[in-house]
């Protein structure tokens, strides 16, 4: 079944965040995230997204820097008109891999909504894959 408008916009969404993480670009990276969005990493609650940016140039600068973030979507689904829900399989390549080894797989959901015809992350949430 071909992807809907939409869900070809949500999938390019998740496509421009693994690029800004591909280029080290925290910037970018949260161009695609709403003022008030949320990420929660092991470990971690990024209560906005303005803290999301300062962690991740920090990370970028440092423990990430040269790495890029693999995401294998694996359901889109639309609870309303306007959010939509991704489930993902992500993992972190570092320089001279081709995939994340097996321990940096993890499992991903995706919360997204519309901002005046915009997709936009609201929510995401990471944990380890087992």
């Amino acid at each position: 079944m071909e992807p809907t408008g939409d869900e070809r916009a949500v999938r390019a969404v998740i496509e421009a965040v693994s690029q800004a993480w591909a280029d080290n670009d925290a910037a970018a990276f949260v161009d695609h995230y709403a003022e008030d969005a949320t990420a929660i990493l092991p470990g971690f609650l990024l209560p906005d997204k303005a803290e999301i940016r300062t962690r991740m140039a920090e990370a970028f600068a440092a423990q990430l820097k040269g790495s890029r973030r693999i995401h294998q979507v694996r359901k889109v689904r639309f609870p309303n008109a306007t959010t939509a829900i991704v489930t993902s399989r992500s993992g972190t390549a570092f320089p001279g891999e081709t995939e994340p080894s097996a321990d940096r797989w993890s499992l991903a959901t995706w919360v997204l909504s519309q901002h005046a015809g915009r997709w936009l992350i609201e929510a995401y949430h990471d944990c380890p894959a087992a």
